[in-house]
């Protein structure tokens, strides 16, 4: 595989992530679920990780959801059939692979896309000419909005279509040598990227989304013919013996129990298919559109529900390789307890300057809520790209100096005001005090996480996990600052309400619980505990940012609290 090739297939992946949240917020095809988005971008992390001896092992793995696993198909066609050396021939065994996926082919979705790749990469002159190319392919997905009878009411593209549109935009323009000359999005499917305020959600969607891998020796036909009394609507891939299969189904016990008999299970996952129809909605219109760092202690469904927009960074973790809205926690924390190594790292400088791009083209003004610049350089990439690419001075860029819960409070109560502000400069003032207000203290379980990501001295570490030392410590803007050491968690109890007697005194505020692997912990034994003491205050849960946990590990807790002096109830779960 050519280099050029590898640059091209990761600059399309970046680019994919950086306007996920987009197509999972016009996703209303097949179902109205919101995932189209992620599940693209869980498909696809693995070609980020190129070169690679089992991309199309990884590829298998990785694919999820209806889109994920089509896409996944044509991936493992292209890239089995050389596109270097011939670039129609791997276009059209993908088609196949991906058309070959799903039992009823349909008009008006991503397959269209691949229908028209393979027609204009018969001729070579129309793949070289880039505009002529991504013309007829903008064609192609706009065409969606017309041919699916749910888009043309929903008054929207197909969220699948678009995402290869955006991933080819950017394929294309990196084979031919650029990373920076991108068609604009925002213009380009300006009047189809908002469904319609007359669109209604079906009712009734219910049982789960589920992804899994069998190990199956000889033919599948036997596995066809048992699916089908669970789904008609499967989609299947095959590579060797492993067999991925995408599904909907009522019971997934009873499927496990069935697929375990015709073959090894080596994965599973799942997603209540009623929960995420039911969360999906219409983005509110906020007074100044939201932008902030995933290193804050918030989730790709706060993203969704307060309409802000996330930037990842990204974990590898074994052999996955993904952004950290995308990552299970479970999964992290598991394999962190059994010494797989997990690391961190930025996105992109690509992928970052897209998700400037889209948030101005798609909402004109917005703030950015960065992660504090002692943690990461983001704020001077950001800052940096304005200089150059704002001359309306419609992005402001806030070195908010927090990271994980503190940065993750700030961002809820910003994102929550700006849904009843009046006024983008009221949302900017609010921000202002919000950042002051807040504080955050992190209680560490063990210090052999941080150990290993050289961020403590491994005498330092050995000493203080030998003498169960459970170091205290805050996100300032000056970096971490060390609070305190506690030897058990009776003491870290104590300390966290110690610091919350004094800081909220007479007054109530919002206290943000954040587990690792321990929710049970918090839910059962400090929530009920800070209740009691603090009644009027407004208490929940939210999951560390996958950032601190990779850093911090498994069973570190935290709590991040602003008092209401800064002007607003959140309510986090309204």
């Amino acid at each position: 595989m050519t280099p050029e090739l590898i640059s091209a297939l990761s600059t399309g992946t970046e680019r994919l992530a950086a306007w996920s949240d987009l197509l999972d917020s016009i996703n209303v095809f097949p179902v109205a679920d919101g995932d189209t988005g992620r599940n693209l971008v869980l498909s696809l992390s693995p070609l980020r990780a190129l070169p690679s001896d089992t991309i199309l092992e990884d590829l298998l793995l990785s694919a999820r959801g209806n889109s994920g696993n089509i896409a996944a198909g044509f991936f493992t066609g292209f890239l089995s059939s050389s596109p270097q050396e011939d670039m129609a021939h791997a276009v059209s065994t993908g088609r196949k692979k991906a058309f070959a996926a799903v039992p009823d082919p349909r008009k008006g979705t991503m397959l269209d896309i691949f229908d028209t790749l393979e027609e204009i990469a018969r001729y070579p002159e129309r793949i070289a000419d880039k505009n002529c190319l991504l013309e007829t392919l903008r064609d192609t997905v706009i065409a969606t909005a017309e041919i699916n009878p749910k888009l043309k009411k929903a008054m929207v593209v197909d969220s699948g279509a678009l995402g290869m549109f955006i991933f080819f935009d950017a394929f294309f323009n990196a084979l031919n040598g650029s990373r920076e000359e991108m068609n604009h999005i925002a213009e380009l499917f300006n009047n189809r990227l908002t469904i319609s305020d007359d669109w209604k959600k079906e009712e009734g969607v219910s049982g789960s989304c589920i992804d899994f891998v069998v190990k199956v020796a000889g033919d599948n036909r036997q596995l066809t013919d048992e699916l089908v009394r669970f789904d008609n609507s499967v989609v299947s891939i095959r590579h060797d013996d492993y067999v991925k299969i995408h599904l909907h189904a009522d019971s997934s016990k009873e499927l496990r129990s069935s697929i375990s008999k015709l073959g090894a299970v080596v994965q599973w996952s799942e997603d209540d298919l009623g929960e995420q129809a039911k969360n999906f909605a219409v983005a509110s219109k906020p007074a100044l559109h939201i932008l902030t760092d995933a290193a804050g202690s918030v989730t790709r469904n706060d993203a969704a529900r307060l309409g802000f927009t996330l930037l990842d960074s990204y974990i590898t973790l074994g052999r996955l390789d993904m952004p950290e809205t995308c990552l299970e926690p479970s999964k992290l924390y598991s394999a962190m307890r059994n010494g797989i190594k997990a690391t961190t790292a930025q996105a992109s400088v690509f992928e970052r300057h897209q998700h400037y791009e889209k948030v101005l083209g798609l909402y004109g003004r917005a703030l950015y809520l960065c992660v504090g610049s002692a943690f990461t350089g983001n704020f001077k990439v950001a800052t940096d790209w304005k200089a150059s690419h704002d001359p309306e001075n419609r992005l402001t860029i806030m070195d908010t100096g927090a990271a994980s819960g503190r940065l993750g409070l700030i961002i809820l109560s910003v994102a929550r005001f700006s849904l009843e502000a009046a006024s983008p400069e009221e949302v900017l003032e609010f921000a202002g005090r919000a950042v002051t207000l807040s504080e955050e203290y992190v209680f560490i379980d063990k210090l052999q996480y941080l150990v290993a990501g050289g961020r403590v001295s491994k005498t330092s570490g050995f000493f203080a996990d030998l003498l169960n030392m459970k170091p205290v410590v805050s996100p300032q803007p000056e970096g971490v600052k060390k609070l305190g050491v506690v030897r058990n968690r009776k003491d870290q109890v104590a300390f966290a309400l110690k610091r919350l007697e004094e800081l909220l005194k007479d007054k109530n505020g919002i206290i943000m619980l954040e587990y690792s692997d321990n929710r049970s912990f918090l839910d059962e034994e400090i929530k009920p505990l800070l209740q009691k003491k603090f009644k009027g205050s407004e208490i929940f849960l939210q999951p560390l940012s996958l950032t601190s946990g990779t850093h911090m590990g498994p069973g570190t807790w935290a709590l991040a609290v602003m008092p209401y002096t800064a002007g607003l109830k959140i309510n986090p779960e309204g």
